[in-house]
């Protein structure tokens, strides 16, 4: 009987040694899972760009002559840096600039023949002044003051009439010069010259109303940029002038620029008509930042809408939809899934107003196959989080 019993609790000992060894074998591993840590630091609600915006030039003009003609003088190339009004091209204006000349000439006529007649005119008030002198003294007879201070009169009106004819001949050369300019294309801005069409001896054609055709010449001021970027309709109410936004570009990859928003549209563009937007402006907060960047750079625009400091967060990334993170707890080496509250978000990181406290751990590599509730995980080495 004895022996039996002995028996059946080997047996039973041995069961449950061999369900613990099957039990160990079919225990899934842990499953490796990147942590960071809950902290305070500064969280914000941002509004960005749907599509790539653009960096433009505060001011850009695409010149063309205001008449057609044969360029004659082409002074400037691409690349030229040029000052406010410095010639740009010249179109064949050989007749007209010697109405110019015609015109000066005519003018100087008059200014002369007017010093004539107003000379006259002070000589003429001087005699019917000694006139009527001589009259007071029994000296002159009143004929002659009368005739004296008729031609006073005359003379007089005749420095006037002169005059007038020097305004008539200044209009004339005033609008004989702008004849002339309008075969003269200048700089209405300092700036770097983009592009040019045309080679001397070629013909240029003004752009018919409303036939868009190749500017002259095309010219950039690099010194003053912006940023024009496309903002959903939904998130553009949102956005007022002078809020900070962040300006990050392609071209300069890793690099944020501060900036401020200049300009909100007054309306919406409906190109895509699924996705309606509205043009937002921003401008650099520095302006040596936008130093060594070229018109037509693509870039992301991220308006500030509202920003708390000191306040609890999570990275964007760890909170699962319904306001759900996976907490790993140290002591059982377990994931174990909680529900927060949360305030201002961005793609960055997430305001928590109640559900977790500063220190505790929460996973971040959510995408891995076996990060759920209840897993058993294994801690990566933690990467420290960027700055705030």
């Amino acid at each position: 009987m004895m022996r039996r019993r002995a028996r059946w609790i080997a047996a039973a000992l041995a069961a449950v040694v061999l369900a613990g060894g099957y039990a160990l074998l079919v225990r899934p591993e842990p499953v490796p899972v990147v942590l960071r840590a809950v902290e305070r630091g500064t969280v914000q609600a941002t509004v960005a760009n749907t599509r790539a915006g653009t960096i433009k030039a505060c001011n850009r003009a695409r010149l063309s002559p205001a008449m057609g003609g044969q360029i004659a003088s082409l002074p400037v190339k691409k690349g030229d840096r040029v000052e406010q009004g410095q010639l740009l091209l010249e179109i064949w204006n050989t007749d007209r600039r010697a109405q110019v000349e015609l015109a000066r000439r005519e003018a100087e006529a008059a200014s002369a023949q007017a010093r004539q007649a107003c000379t006259r005119a002070e000589v003429a008030r001087s005699e019917a002044r000694r006139q009527a002198t001589l009259l007071k003294k029994g000296l002159a007879a009143i004929e002659n003051v009368e005739r004296a201070q008729g031609e006073a009169r005359a003379q007089a009106a005749a420095c006037q009439a002169a005059r007038a004819s020097v305004e008539v001949a200044r209009a004339r050369l005033a609008l004989a010069e702008a004849n002339l300019d309008q075969t003269r294309l200048r700089a209405p801005f300092a700036g770097i010259v983009a592009e040019i069409n045309g080679e001397v001896g070629e013909f240029v054609t003004p752009s018919p109303i409303g036939v868009a055709t190749p500017p002259a010449v095309d010219l950039v001021d690099t010194t003053c940029l912006y940023v024009s970027a496309p903002i959903d309709e939904v998130d553009a109410p949102a956005i007022r002038t002078g809020m900070p936004a962040r300006i990050t570009l392609d071209a300069f990859p890793g690099r944020r620029f501060p900036g401020r928003v200049r300009r909100v549209a007054p309306y919406v563009q409906d190109r895509e008509k699924q996705a309606r937007t509205v043009e937002v402006e921003a401008e650099f907060a520095h302006a040596g930042d936008s130093r060594d960047m070229l018109p037509g750079y693509s870039a992301d625009l991220e308006v500030i809408i509202e920003e708390r400091t000191g306040a609890l967060r999570v990275p964007t990334e760890a909170v699962l939809e319904g306001g759900r993170v996976l907490i790993y707890d140290a002591s059982t080496g377990v994931l174990r899934e909680r529900r927060i509250r949360t305030g201002l978000s961005n793609w960055e990181y997430t305001e928590v107003l109640d559900g977790l406290r500063e220190g505790e751990r929460v996973v971040v590599s959510l995408g891995r196959e076996g990060v759920v509730d209840g897993a058993r995980a294994v801690p990566e080495q933690e990467t420290p989080p960027p700055a705030p």
